[in-house]
């Protein structure tokens, strides 16, 4: 089993990568167990940021890294919250408060009005100067929705009801959700390419 370092310290994307990728003969490490922390997101897209996260904790533990960038993009806020998905509200992963906002900022928007879409880019890194990094897509799109519905996933999972389900992102089996969402998709690509051995 090869070890990789996850550089993220979200324990739902921990979750979700350590069930997605366990078959793929990959031992997840999350960085903080090995004692790396967040580096600041600096960059102005979804690539650069995985990018920078990847090769930070590549450098620190001498492991192949994994980073991904994520967000969800609303189109009539012309893409918010985005990049800044994470922090909407201000501070880094309060998550209640980032839907809070969203739904304020959508208040009156009619459903049709409401397309969604979140995107999730992954970096797989072999070694922190690897020039030719595996950089993988996945798009889920949708609407948000007027009220929170479900207590699964996490983020902005109760708001989002994916294209084609009658449930929101957070009221899905996860086994679904894992299949379906913009980190499956990111995933399987990855997982394509790296058995073409790319």
């Amino acid at each position: 089993m090869r070890r990789l370092v996850l550089a993220s310290g979200n324990r739902g994307k921990l979750a979700e990568f350590e069930h997605l990728l366990a078959d793929g003969g990959f031992e997840v490490v999350a960085q903080g167990s090995l004692g790396v922390l967040d580096i600041e997101e600096t960059g102005t897209t979804f690539v650069e940021n995985a990018l920078l996260k990847a090769r930070h904790a590549a450098r620190i533990t001498r492991l192949p890294a994994l980073a991904d960038d994520s967000g969800l993009c609303v189109e009539h806020l012309d893409g918010a919250p985005g990049l800044y998905s994470a922090r909407y509200a201000g501070s880094h992963g309060d998550a209640a408060a980032n839907r809070a906002k969203l739904l304020h900022a959508l208040e009156g928007v009619p459903a049709e009005r409401r397309g969604a879409f979140f995107i999730c880019v992954l970096v797989l890194l072999r070694h922190a100067d690897d020039p030719a990094p595996l950089i993988a897509e996945g798009r889920w799109h949708g609407r948000v929705l007027e009220a929170e519905r479900g207590n699964l996933g996490f983020g902005y999972d109760p708001l989002f009801l994916p294209d084609g389900q009658s449930q929101s992102a957070a009221e899905l089996d996860p086994a679904l959700k894992n299949r379906l969402s913009h980190r499956g998709q990111a995933l399987a690509e990855l997982h394509a390419r790296l058995s073409a051995g790319h």
